[in-house]
């Protein structure tokens, strides 16, 4: 069995997967009256053929250490994940090493952060830590096989 830790996410760490869902460091431009920030286009949904839609997922959660045995991907369009509460969450993601899942990565997604993975990344399943959680989720719906899941030997992620 491999053993990963878990470790803080950084744009750095996690670009050669997707970008993260936060605020920059200062707004794009003022609206509303000087009333609200716009942190203008923080990632690229990638949808294909199909169209880009808006779910929201409600997860069980896990504690670490905890055993990762499946990751996803969705070659035709991009995934991102948004939590909807205010607690840290688990990302758990992987390269692509001709059509399979290489060596897992995991990352700890501090509260109010989110990601996009883009189109084709394998990742595993939503993993939030110690109580149910609520994600708002924007990705394809369309024609063609956007699912493909593979069973792995466990993997511990500890934090």
């Amino acid at each position: 069995m491999t053993t990963i830790t878990a470790r803080p996410i950084s744009a750095a760490a996690f670009a050669p997967f997707g970008e993260l869902l936060t605020p920059k460091d200062s707004p794009d431009k003022m609206i509303n009256k000087g009333r609200c920030e716009r942190h203008h286009a923080l990632a690229q949904v990638q949808r294909g053929e199909g169209e880009a839609i808006i779910s929201i997922f409600r997860s069980q959660p896990v504690s670490l250490p905890y055993d990762c045995t499946l990751l996803e991907r969705h070659p035709l369009g991009s995934q991102a994940f948004m939590p909807l509460g205010p607690d840290a969450w688990l990302s758990i993601v992987a390269p692509d090493q001709d059509g399979r899942p290489g060596a897992p990565l995991a990352f700890i997604v501090p509260s109010g952060m989110g990601v996009n993975l883009r189109a084709g990344v394998w990742h595993g399943v939503l993993t939030p830590l110690d109580r149910p959680a609520d994600f708002l989720v924007i990705d394809r719906e369309g024609s063609g096989v956007n699912l493909e899941e593979v069973d792995i030997p466990a993997v511990t992620v500890t934090g």
